[in-house]
C-alpha cells in the first residue's frame, strides 16, 4: 500500500512539474525557432540575437502565468501533505 502511494506521489510531482514548466518551455522553444530562421535568412549569428528575445518572452509568459502556477503548486502541496499521513502511519 504505501509503495503504490508513494508512486503515486512521485507521478503527481512529475505532472505537476510539467505542468508548471510547460508554458514556458513551449514559447521558449517557439521563440528559439522563429529566431533561428531568421538568423539563418539574414546571415547573423550574433548570440545576442538568439537569447535576449527569448528571456523577454519567457519572463512575460511566466508572469502572466505566475498566479496560475501558484495555484497548482499549492494544490499540489495540498494533495501531497494530506496524502502523505497514510504512509508515515503505516511505518511505525
Amino acid at each position: 500500500m504505501n509503495e503504490l502511494v508513494i508512486a503515486k506521489l512521485a507521478q503527481d510531482a512529475l505532472k505537476t512539474s510539467l505542468m508548471v514548466a510547460g508554458p514556458a518551455l513551449l514559447v521558449s522553444l517557439i521563440v528559439g525557432l522563429m529566431v533561428s530562421i531568421f538568423q539563418v535568412v539574414t546571415s547573423l549569428q550574433d548570440q545576442t540575437i538568439a537569447f535576449v528575445p527569448k528571456m523577454v518572452v519567457v519572463m512575460v509568459v511566466v508572469v502572466a502565468t505566475f498566479p496560475w502556477m501558484i495555484r497548482v503548486m499549492g494544490a499540489f502541496a495540498i494533495r501531497m501533505f494530506t496524502d502523505w499521513g497514510p504512509v508515515t502511519r503505516g511505518l511505525g
